[in-house]
């Protein structure tokens, strides 16, 4: 049987609500994305396997991102993102190697002022249907040690909580606090990669959704090629202009997820014959 996984990437909370549009509009053209044999989420993409993996409907996921009613609170990030982006083009200035910008990255984020720890993980619970790692699905979240660089993978079987796990993914470096697990502290995976597709290498078919550029994903793709079929969706004209320029603004929420929707109902047709 053809071995498939879904790559869910980094995008703030418009990433969220788009990736989430994009897999309902899939599903309600016949493509159930959620039946795949492991599910790779990183920051923004990490909420969403989180949710996708809870049991409740795409339907009702979709409803949760596009109407402002039923959306959880989000905290505003009071952080310029074009200063953030500024910031971390000068660490790669600085520094091309990929280990020297993630520590130097890890640093930002641990003297951040920030939202306390607790207030955050508030945050990332809300968004979460179920605190418990799903049992009838794969999902693996990346995240970044702060202090080391390095990067980590939490899935079921590694001692870590859930909404620990996806707090950790999320904690955009300069924007949010690491998150403290064990002796570690951790922040976003998107500190490695946007996508961090080369983490699923070895698959038949790897569906990737990236809200965002990065420019390490022409690579993982070769790299993913050289054993399957890769399908990239990224957003289409309507959905970058609903998502705007700053992806962790919580009132892009609604257009980004009706934007997704379209597009996944769009797409339903190719990608049926890719994914089944």
């Amino acid at each position: 049987m053809t071995k498939r996984a879904l790559v869910l990437g980094g995008g703030g909370v418009a990433g969220i609500a788009w990736e989430t549009g994009v897999l309902a509009g899939l599903a309600a053209g016949g493509v159930d994305c959620r039946t795949a044999d492991k599910i790779l989420g990183t920051s923004a993409g990490a909420t969403v396997a989180a949710q996708i993996t809870s049991g409740l409907p795409m339907e009702e996921l979709f409803r949760r991102q596009a109407d402002p009613v039923l959306q959880n609170t989000e905290l505003p990030s009071g952080v310029s993102v074009e200063r953030l982006m500024a910031m971390f083009e000068g660490m790669y200035r600085r520094g091309p190697d990929l280990a020297t910008v993630r520590r130097e990255a890890g640093a930002l984020a641990l003297a951040a002022e920030t939202v306390p720890e607790a207030v955050r993980w508030g945050v990332i619970a809300s968004r979460l249907p179920r605190h418990e790692w799903p049992r009838e699905a794969d999902i693996e979240l990346v995240v970044v040690d702060a202090t080391t660089g390095d990067h980590e993978v939490f899935a079921r079987g590694s001692g870590v909580d859930l909404v620990d796990a996806v707090a950790a993914s999320c904690a955009v470096p300069g924007v949010w606090p690491p998150v403290t697990i064990g002796a570690s502290r951790y922040m976003d995976g998107g500190v490695r990669s946007g996508v961090n597709a080369d983490l699923v290498a070895g698959f038949e078919r790897v569906l990737i959704l990236a809200p965002m550029d990065d420019a390490q994903l022409a690579g993982q793709i070769d790299l993913l090629e050289e054993s399957g079929r890769v399908e990239v969706i990224t957003p289409d004209e309507e959905s970058a202009a609903a998502m705007g320029a700053d992806p962790l603004d919580p009132a892009v929420r609604t257009p980004s997820a009706e934007a997704g929707y379209a597009q996944g109902r769009a797409l339903a047709g190719r990608m049926a014959v890719f994914w089944e």
